[in-house]
């Protein structure tokens, strides 16, 4: 009991070092300590190597555990960082998140591969079939866990404050806090659940998914035989078919492995579900097939984008699936182990294609770039349909294509490809009219603060001062408008002024946002709260503000000034 107790201590405490140390990765992005693409790859060291150790210090301990989980978030650490070259924006990675799902993948795949060598053999069949399952399990469980300490957490600080103690809040307020509490707790569960292995078994849940084989090859059939009488066109109406197509095949994939579970012994002995189960195998590359078509069809017609890329690659995993199934079905003989072998090696194939999408050798934007281009220079594609924004955040391989469209503009007669490149489509802005608009209607104090205000406006991008406009037109009660920039010296380490926007968005919303300038003139938007960390209710910025455009308030000296006074007044959060 006394080793069972010291192994939850130690993974919560791995929980929490691993909570600690992503919050000490987003301070030091939001203090500007790194970069953000250096910021980017350790969050995905820490991420992918934290979550492998959790999932792998139950079965194999602590100490074995820790090496391979720190070589696997290495490697995926190395990876990411090589996607990150593509882009000119560590942003730019999650629109669309392609890469990050490729990077999930290389994090989680591998570990059962990683647990079955180190107890038996990498390619242990029954080993990793056990250990996959347990962990999709055991991580089920333990986010629901967390979910409900949390549940707990903030109706305890509500019943409190009914009483004027407010120290939950007041601790939660402190970034670190939740992130190591989360972890910590995320990390106890996990150990308990591991503890728990004989009665929180995974093959209960499994074995009702089997009942679904009827249903889902039920659904395929009458599908295929009606798409005869229906044609085709329904498939090549756009992604959505398809990706429902894949859905259906990946949920197929899913009940075949189940039913022949990690060996003849375990797997099903219906011969009704057998009979489903090989029926199954012989329609998957049929549906996965008809799914890779309306993709290709879509590419013909359009062109490549990454998300059509990923598509294809899922729809060829499908098709590589269904082909495996059905041969090993077809051949006869011990098929339930051929589809289990298969599965192994259809496994490493995922991780490799995944881990390929984040090197140069799959560099889906600079394909898509290419493609678009060709397409644009061929008349394939009018000027009209140039997707400029789709080509805008497809980082250094965009940036290029863009850069040959504006050398094309330039020529005589492409008056057209010039707006669109300039507005993509939309008559072209004219910011300073733009940002005098908005000088005129948002409240200034202290008015003589023209300088630090214009120069606000001229950094910060054009949305941004539309959706101030916006904000700035909805009146408050009293005819005034629903906004204020307020200029002062709020950062004493730094040269200048900055500022804080009053922004009411709504009768009962309003927020309150800090706005500097970084080293290289770039604006940076910060959050405000009080001095001892609360966040500011809205009734309380909304009162603020209308005070504030009456007179300006005043500055208190701090190592962070602050606007007011005492613990009423607003500073930029650290």
């Amino acid at each position: 009991m006394t080793g069972q107790i010291a192994a939850r201590v130690q993974l919560a405490l791995v929980g929490a070092i691993g909570g600690a140390l992503l919050w000490a990765v987003f301070q030091a992005d939001e203090r500007e300590w790194i970069g953000h693409y250096p910021a980017f790859v350790l969050f995905a060291l820490v991420l992918s190597a934290f979550g492998a150790l959790l999932a792998m210090a139950g079965p194999l301990g602590l100490t074995r555990a820790l090496p391979r989980a720190l070589g696997l978030g290495l490697a995926v650490a190395g990876l990411v960082w090589l996607t990150a070259l593509r882009f000119g924006e560590a942003d730019a990675l999650f629109s669309p998140p392609i890469p990050i799902l490729a990077a999930l993948t290389v994090a989680t795949l591998p570990v059962p591969f990683l647990i079955a060598a180190a107890k038996s053999s990498w390619h242990d069949y029954p080993e990793l079939f056990l250990e996959a399952w347990s962990i999709v399990l055991r991580v089920a469980a333990a986010a629901a866990f967390t979910g409900l300490v949390w549940l707990v957490i903030y109706l305890s600080d509500e019943v409190l404050r009914i009483v004027g103690i407010d120290v939950i809040r007041r601790l939660l307020a402190h970034d670190v806090v939740p992130l190591i509490l989360s972890g910590a707790v995320f990390g106890l569960a996990m150990a308990v659940i591991h503890d728990l292995a004989d009665l929180v078994s995974p093959y209960v849940v499994l074995r009702m998914f089997r009942l679904f084989l009827p249903v889902v090859l039920g659904v395929m059939a009458v599908f295929l035989v009606a798409l005869p009488f229906r044609g085709l066109d329904g498939l090549v109406s756009g992604l959505s078919p398809a990706g429902l197509l894949l859905a259906m095949v990946a949920g197929g994939i899913g009940l075949v492995s189940i039913a022949v579970d990690q060996s003849d012994a375990d797997a099903t002995q219906s011969p009704l579900l057998l009979r489903c189960t090989q029926g199954l195998a012989l329609v998957l590359p049929l549906v996965a097939g008809l799914a890779l078509y309306a993709i290709w069809i879509r590419v013909g017609d359009y062109g490549w984008t990454p998300g059509r890329i990923f598509i294809l690659l899922v729809a060829g995993i499908g098709v590589a699936y269904g082909l495996v199934y059905a041969g090993s079905v077809l051949r006869g003989g011990p098929w339930m182990e051929r589809i289990r072998q298969g599965n192994i090696r259809m496994a490493l194939l995922v991780v490799a294609l995944a881990a390929l999408w984040l090197t140069p050798v799959l560099n889906a934007e600079r394909i898509s770039a290419a493609s678009q281009l060709a397409r644009f220079e061929a008349g394939k594609t009018p000027v009209a349909a140039l997707d400029v924004q789709a080509l805008r955040s497809w980082g250094k391989p965009g940036a290029a294509a863009i850069t040959a469209l504006e050398a094309k503009a330039a020529e005589p007669g492409q008056e057209a490809l010039a707006q669109r490149l300039a507005g993509d489509g939309a008559p072209v802005m004219d910011r300073g009219a733009l940002a005098a608009k908005l000088a005129a209607v948002m409240p200034l104090q202290p008015a003589s603060a023209t300088g630090t205000r214009d120069m606000l406006f001229a950094a910060v991008d054009d949305y941004q001062l539309q959706d101030w406009q916006r904000v700035c037109d909805s009146k408050l009660p009293d005819g005034r408008p629903g906004c204020l920039m307020v200029v002062a010296d709020l950062l004493p380490s730094r040269p200048g002024e900055e500022a804080m926007l009053f922004l009411q968005r709504s009768p009962d919303y309003a927020e309150i946002t800090g706005l500097y300038l970084d080293d290289r003139g770039q604006p940076v938007l910060r959050m405000a709260a009080h001095p001892d960390g609360r966040y500011i209710e809205a009734a309380d910025a909304m009162a603020l503000m209308r005070s504030y455009q009456d007179a300006p308030p005043p500055v208190t000296a701090a190592q962070l000034n602050q606007l007011g006074t005492d613990a009423a007044g607003l500073l930029f959060l650290p």
